[in-house]
């Protein structure tokens, strides 16, 4: 094993270019097959070659000819390319989409009444005086939904922290275009729907969809800069926290402060447990449970627990890259040979090897990847399903709360956007990369008017059934209406930059 103390010249494998104290890259890279073995006949070890001893005590390299990938097996030929399409980002808006149009055409046929019926069937228990029964939509919306906005918190930290957003006025420019996409279309909203009925739902039109903004970002493929997805991606994710906000602000009931306090304290334990060094994410778990039932018994949307849960994860890992190169070292040092089963110091350093690889990345990382897919392809899916049907007529686009709608996200929404933009760079509280143009800018800023998921979510608690049909219609309107607008001024903006 090769070990370097601090302080010591450090090399490239395969290179004799040294680097100064202090000045090691930070991640060097991996060493080849070739380099490592040109290692062990230098320093008398390798990674990748362990040391086989003799009777005398000497050693000698011992090439592996084991490949270092994972075995094989069959059913990796369906799990590979199902896990790779799971990845891609576009793939859970096309899954949302699907889902939305089954809702429209289920609400929309012979079978509406059933299909409604089944979103109203009582789930839950009672234990004497003890209700805690809920409709099968609620257990959606308040349920999986927080895991919904778990992810999302997930994210935003994720690019705080670790990402593209770190530096305050990197973070600026998608946060002030949040700001203005959250004030101005509720501005227009509630000029247009003063003193009628809804006026209430101007929170319907202040959030945006990342996963129907994003998917149509896919269907232009590399057209499009990079930095516009991750513009669009960063501000869907500040809007859907301020919308968060407006939700468990403006759209709780009376508070019970007695359950808001189990809440508070659930959160104070998680916060302690994890100051402490307690990793078990089965224990944390069951601490989010009485988080969430906390807030879902204090009147505060319970949704919110998602968000605090999501902040509060951390965002570094636990084992850093020397250790983890030490820890493998000293595995990888064991000669050849099956000897790592029963109670020895071998399977305790393999076991240990083990948690360290799982360690090194950070518990945020580990969630994320592990919900995200989920989230994506199941609990949103099935949000829409629940809740994008309506039955569709004539009459309900001529509703005031329709056009108001339609008018603040396809209007106010990319309005607000550009205008909070542009000031924050005016001023110097942003920065706006250089391959990001203005006109790519104000083009994306029209997707921002898909509102959709965030948008039937609200609309669900804000309006009376009287209007809620009229207002789906107008979320569902101005949806098609941003993302044909949108696309087509990209489109057009892409071809000329091509033709230049």
């Amino acid at each position: 094993m090769i070990a370097l103390r601090r302080g010591e010249v450090t090399k490239h494998a395969g290179t004799s270019r040294p680097y100064p104290r202090g000045k090691e890259p930070a991640e060097p890279p991996e060493p080849s097959a070739d380099a490592a073995y040109l290692a062990w006949q230098d320093e008398g070890g390798s990674l990748n070659t362990p040391r086989a001893r003799d009777d005398s005590g000497s050693s000698a390299p011992q090439p592996l000819t084991v490949e270092t990938d994972l075995p094989f097996e069959r059913a990796d030929r369906i799990t590979k390319p199902l896990g790779q399409f799971l990845k891609i980002e576009a793939a859970a808006g096309a899954a949302l989409l699907a889902a939305t149009c089954a809702a429209l055409v289920l609400s929309n046929s012979a079978w509406s009444a059933a299909f409604f019926r089944i979103w109203e069937t009582s789930v839950g228990f009672k234990f004497g005086a003890f209700d805690f029964s809920r409709t099968l939509q609620h257990w959606l919306n308040d349920g999986l939904m927080t895991l919904f906005f778990f992810v999302v918190a997930l994210e935003l930290k994720r690019e705080l922290v670790l990402g593209e957003l770190r530096g305050w006025r990197k973070a600026a420019l998608p946060f002030a275009g949040a700001v203005g996409g959250i004030l101005v279309p509720a501005s227009i909203y509630l000029a247009l729907m003063a003193n009628k009925p809804g006026m209430h739902g101007w929170g319907t039109v202040v959030a945006t969809d990342t996963a129907f903004a994003i998917g149509a970002l896919a269907v232009l493929g590399s057209r499009i800069p990079t930095i516009l997805r991750l513009f669009l991606l960063s501000l869907a994710i500040f809007d859907d926290v301020g919308a968060i906000l407006i939700l468990a602000i403006g759209y709780g009931h009376a508070v019970v402060w007695s359950a808001l306090t189990v809440a508070v304290l659930g959160l104070i334990v998680v916060f302690g447990a994890a100051r402490l060094g307690i990793r078990s994410i089965p224990l944390y778990f069951l601490l989010g449970i009485v988080v969430w039932l906390g807030f879902d018994a204090s009147g505060i949307h319970a949704t919110i627990a998602g968000v605090a849960l999501g902040l509060m994860t951390p965002a570094r890992g636990w084992v850093n890259d020397a250790r983890l190169r030490a820890i493998f070292g000293r595995v990888l040092a064991y000669p050849q040979g099956e000897h790592w089963s029963g109670d020895t110091v071998d399977r305790a350093h393999l076991r240990q090897a083990g948690r360290a690889a799982r360690e090194v990345i950070s518990p945020l990382e580990q969630l994320e990847m592990t919900l995200h897919p989920w989230v994506g392809f199941a609990i949103i899916p099935i949000f829409a399903l629940a809740n994008a049907g309506v039955q569709i007529s004539s009459a309900g686009l001529h509703e005031p709360v329709t056009v108001a709608i339609v008018a603040s996200l396809v209007v106010g929404k990319p309005m607000g956007v550009i205008a909070m933009s542009w000031l924050a760079v005016r001023l110097g509280l942003a920065t706006r990369p250089e391959t990001l143009s203005w006109p790519f800018l104000c083009a994306g800023a029209v997707l921002t008017g898909i509102g959709f998921t965030m948008s039937l979510f609200i609309a669900g608690l804000a309006y009376p059934p009287a209007i809620l049909d009229a207002a789906k219609i107008g979320i569902l309107g101005g949806a098609v209406v941003s993302a044909a607008v949108g696309l087509s001024w990209l489109g057009w903006l892409s071809r000329k930059k091509l033709s230049a």
